[in-house]
């Protein structure tokens, strides 16, 4: 049975699997930049949905033809937004962060005072701050 297929069968094949996997790339990117787009009303998001899913191939070019050139700054817009978010998580689990020895220590004076913390504690956190 293998031994009827020939290499241009394979490689015929090959392209028809590249193609393939491209469409399949170029329409989700396209599904994803329909959903991202916050412009768009939800019925007209349906009818594009509809589109895409009835005539795959050229619902799919008719999207890239009329809102192609706005798919870029919609990236980058959600490229800016995860990037702040990851900022924000950074600086938010990075505790201390920018405070000085002295502002820690401050802070742990306040808490000894409140009667939050005992004095060896005091002591660790100012030992660890002076580190």
């Amino acid at each position: 049975m293998l031994a009827d297929i020939g290499g241009g069968q394979i490689l015929l094949g090959m392209i028809y699997f590249f193609f393939l996997f491209a469409f399949l790339w170029i329409l989700i990117t396209v599904l994803m930049d329909l959903f991202r787009d916050s412009t768009l009303s939800g019925v007209a998001k349906t009818i594009w949905v509809i589109v895409i899913v009835l005539l795959p191939l050229i619902g799919t070019l008719i999207y890239l033809i009329a809102r192609g050139s706005g798919m870029h700054e919609r990236a980058l817009q959600q490229a800016k937004r995860q990037q702040q978010a990851l900022n924000e998580y950074i600086r938010s689990t990075a505790g201390s962060g920018g405070s000085t020895p002295a502002d820690q220590i401050a802070s742990a004076q306040k808490l000894l005072e409140a009667g939050t913390i005992t004095q060896d504690e005091f002591n660790a956190l100012k030992a660890k701050a002076l580190v």
